[in-house]
């Protein structure tokens, strides 16, 4: 992509995201993401880089709407996907383009049954995911648990959380957010996040990042007792 509509994409972007009160899919967040995913490309083969940078630029965009409605059914990458296409058309990218920026937007969400196909949306859905984990995971965890006035620590009987707080199901809505915590959290989702993952660069980053995680859960937990 050339710089001018690289530029384009990305004011249109921040115009979009802007101050966002949700810190963990702010603008750095896209950033970080989109350098994530450059770098990951490089070991795969025929990737459409105009494709992946505008998908992982406009993956977010419809964040504010789905923050808006207390329902719960709106979907951000729906609604991201949606108001993508009219922003491509105005730069002059193909209709094929625009439908498979699209679909890589839409498959971006971790809770949908919308899977990533092609290697653009696997490269962004991987990279995407990978943010919630290692160092800068942790980091976006505490900001969550400030933001919703939950636990900094709180161990629980998974079985029993999912069954009250998460619809049953382990990738299930949360209901109630103050009973959450990042312990339940790697509980739930991040520690199985390798096998939801596709390409094999995130699967080696992924190994990596669960492991300073969780050792930085379990030197808290000592913490907390006393033992350290």
């Amino acid at each position: 992509m050339d710089e001018k509509n690289f530029q384009k994409i990305k004011d249109v972007a921040e115009k979009e995201i802007g101050n966002t009160p949700d810190v963990a899919h702010d603008m750095s967040h896209v950033m970080r993401v989109y350098n994530l995913a450059l770098s990951m490309a490089k070991h795969e083969s025929d990737v459409d880089m105009d494709v992946l940078q505008a998908s992982i630029l406009l993956h977010d965009i419809g964040g504010h709407k789905e923050m808006n409605d207390p329902s719960g059914k709106t979907d951000h990458a729906i609604e991201s996907a949606k108001m993508a296409k009219p922003i491509l058309k105005n730069l002059d990218f193909t209709a094929k383009q625009i439908k498979h920026i699209q679909d890589c937007i839409i498959s971006h969400r971790y809770k949908t049954e919308n899977r990533p196909e092609t290697i653009e949306a696997k490269i962004l859905f991987d990279a995407d995911k990978l943010d919630s984990i290692g160092a800068i995971g942790i980091a976006r965890s505490f900001c969550w648990i400030g933001k919703n006035n939950a636990n900094i620590y709180k161990k629980v009987d998974i079985d029993e959380y999912i069954k009250e707080n998460m619809n049953g199901k382990m990738n299930g809505r949360i209901q109630d957010k103050t009973k959450h915590s990042p312990q339940i959290e790697f509980a739930v989702k991040s520690k199985f996040l390798i096998g939801k993952l596709f390409t094999e660069t995130a699967k080696e980053i992924c190994r990596e990042r669960v492991l300073f995680f969780e050792n930085f859960l379990n030197r808290m937990e000592r913490e907390i007792n006393g033992e350290l």
